[in-house]
């Protein structure tokens, strides 16, 4: 009723040049295109000075983006309009429309997905409020709007040629059963990537180690798989469903990449703990590796079975560095008690025989004067 009325107003208005329609059609189109003229180079270019005084360069990208799909649209739905004045047989505007209704999806499909790529850009930006969507997940997030659009866009534009989709959708249904069951393995990846990307429960240069004892620096996210390469250089590939099921340690992972080191060392019962301490944080002072904040301590920790057991514990600003230093503050530690003649113990044993039985009588050859047995044979014996 509304769609009569209005064009029962047009063909008013159109009356008053004559009764041709071929008039009032090339009228319509010339109108349209008058229109889109103004609001390109006069509308658009008014709302785009005002956007260059805003400090955001979004806005800029909106109005630069939209000129050219709202210009077209002007002008299909002008020639559109003039079509229905000439009343072109059916034969005609069977593929006339369509054929425009599909050059303008095109065109604000090219629209929708650069636009939807500089939203989620900025999105990315701004990990604060968007805690699924960062750098890490863009990617993921771009191929997700990608394939909804274009899917939304095909669906579209064969239903404007009276193409009947539900065939096709069964079939896409089966297809998709099938290929669920057979690749189950690169589904499970797959999703289990989606979930580590949205997760983060590592990045790209953390250090990682994995409940199989495998470490080192994480140097690929897939949505198949991680890879990892280790200290010796050997790159190793997990596959994301692995990942998503076991222990990971992130050795980067909190406010800072700093990493505490612990040098273990034990010293022998009677040495002077004091002196052991200070030793110990003369060696940290000394290394440049180690960080003066937060500063390095020594702890006593226990009565071992042969020594006194000591750590020094100080932070290095990376976890991959952690070998290398390790071996610096070892070899230090070493050559400083050697130094202050503190004994490191190591594992021997004495025997010590308080008396013989007193139906055996011991070689005094074999007894010391500290009465430790001598288990060296006395070869002039016999």
């Amino acid at each position: 009723m509304e769609d009569a009325s209005w064009k029962a107003e047009l063909k008013h208005y159109l009356s008053y040049i004559g009764d041709n329609p071929v008039l009032h059609a090339a009228v319509i189109i010339l109108a349209s295109l008058i229109f889109a003229w103004i609001l390109d180079k006069v509308i658009m270019a008014w709302v785009r000075k005002l956007t260059t005084k805003t400090n955001a360069d979004f806005d800029d990208k909106l109005v630069e983006l939209l000129h050219k799909p709202m210009f077209y649209s002007i002008l299909v739905f002008g020639l559109t309009i003039a079509s229905s004045v000439i009343k072109l047989p059916e034969s005609v505007t069977s593929v006339l429309f369509p054929a425009l209704f599909t050059f303008l999806l095109v065109l604000w499909t090219l629209f929708g997905l650069r636009i939807t790529k500089i939203i989620l850009k900025r999105m990315a930006i701004n990990e604060k409020h968007f805690h699924l969507l960062h750098n890490q997940t863009l990617p993921l997030f771009e191929n997700l709007a990608l394939i909804l659009i274009l899917a939304l866009s095909v669906y579209y534009i064969f239903s404007s040629w009276d193409i009947d989709m539900s065939a096709w959708l069964a079939s896409a249904g089966i297809v998709g059963i099938a290929v669920g069951f057979a690749a189950k393995d690169t589904l499970a990846n797959l999703f289990s990537g989606v979930f580590i990307m949205a997760d983060a429960p590592y990045k790209i240069g953390d250090y990682i180690v994995l409940e199989t004892a495998e470490r080192g620096e994480v140097t690929h996210i897939g949505l198949r798989s991680t890879r990892i390469l280790t200290r010796d250089n050997i790159e190793v590939t997990v596959p994301n469903s692995v990942m998503g099921n076991t222990k990971v340690i992130n050795e980067s992972g909190g406010p800072s990449t700093k990493y505490r080191i612990r040098a273990q060392v034990g010293a022998a019962y009677g040495t002077d703990i004091d002196l052991v301490e200070k030793v110990l944080l003369e060696v940290a002072h000394n290394n440049e590796a180690i960080c003066s904040y937060p500063d390095p301590v020594v702890r006593f920790r226990t009565f071992g079975g042969s020594s006194l057991d000591f750590e020094l514990m100080g932070w290095i600003t990376e976890p991959a560095l952690r070998g290398r230093i390790l071996h610096q503050l070892n070899s230090a530690i070493y050559k400083k008690f050697a130094d202050h003649n503190i004994e490191i113990p190591y594992a021997k044993q004495d025997v010590y025989i308080k008396e013989f039985p007193a139906t055996m009588s011991p070689p005094a050859a074999n007894i010391d004067d500290d009465g430790k047995l001598n288990l060296a044979q006395d070869k002039s014996a016999g």
